[in-house]
């Protein structure tokens, strides 16, 4: 079994980039829930490098998706790079590259499941991106993220993730009323604030989600909702 050095290690080798500060990479992958415990082994968390992530990544995404698509109208654009840089995407990059073993969680989200949280995930991945360009600067950040978001980018129906539309086309055509939202809940600080929102049908399926945004967190409920419907009548839909 790897030893939890050895993970980080495999994070920097999947990431592609060989970091000259590698504690950097490690305050990447440090929650506030190790260091607010284990303060004699992280003077800080992952929040700050999170931060710097999301602009790098915004501005990658955008360059990529404006190199690829050349032709593109703005909103097209617009609509790739938010199903690019959504919590549910990030998250699932940040599991093919092993981040969520390499986490240094604390012993509430160890038990919780924090290895497989999409928030945490995500969240892990941009303060990644960070990192990786603190250390090695632009073009360093780049071909990680060439090599992270070009097979997807390649592969992706611009708003393939707009699943409230797709929830609310999948009811009219079963004759029943839009879906309706509701926000229960926000928590964390004002630059890392979350919100939570659920989504009832007239049927009463009932799905819930959580996202940086009101935004994201009702696509993400719509998410969950589209596949009960499918469920519902056995029909699968490409994501």
């Amino acid at each position: 079994m790897e030893t939890q050095d050895e993970t980080i290690e495999s994070v920097a080798q999947t990431l592609g980039h060989r970091f000259e500060n590698p504690s950097l990479l490690i305050e990447s992958l440090t929650h506030s829930s190790y260091a607010n415990e284990r303060p004699e082994l992280a003077s800080t968390d992952n929040d700050r490098l999170e931060f710097m992530g999301d602009a790098v990544l915004q501005w990658v995404v955008s360059s990529l998706l404006w190199e690829r698509f050349p032709g593109a109208a703005a909103g097209e654009l617009t609509r790739r790079r938010a199903d690019l840089v959504c919590e549910a995407t990030l998250a699932e990059i940040a599991q093919t590259v092993g981040i969520g073993g390499g986490l240094r969680l604390g012993r509430g989200e160890e038990r919780s499941g924090g290895r497989k949280k999409p928030r945490l995930l995500s969240s892990a991945l941009e303060a990644c991106i960070a990192a990786v360009y603190l250390d090695g600067g632009t073009e360093a950040a780049i071909t990680v993220c060439r090599k992270l978001f070009i097979p997807r980018i390649e592969n992706q129906n611009p708003g393939a993730r707009d699943y409230k539309s797709r929830v609310q086309e999948t009811l009219q055509s079963r004759k029943q009323n839009p879906p309706h939202y509701v926000l229960i809940g926000s928590d964390g600080p004002d630059h890392d604030r979350y919100f939570r929102v659920v989504v009832t049908t007239d049927s009463g399926l009932k799905a819930e989600g959580e996202g940086h945004s009101k935004a994201e967190a009702e696509q993400l409920a719509a998410r969950d909702l589209l596949a009960k419907l499918e469920e519902e009548t056995g029909e699968t839909n490409d994501r």
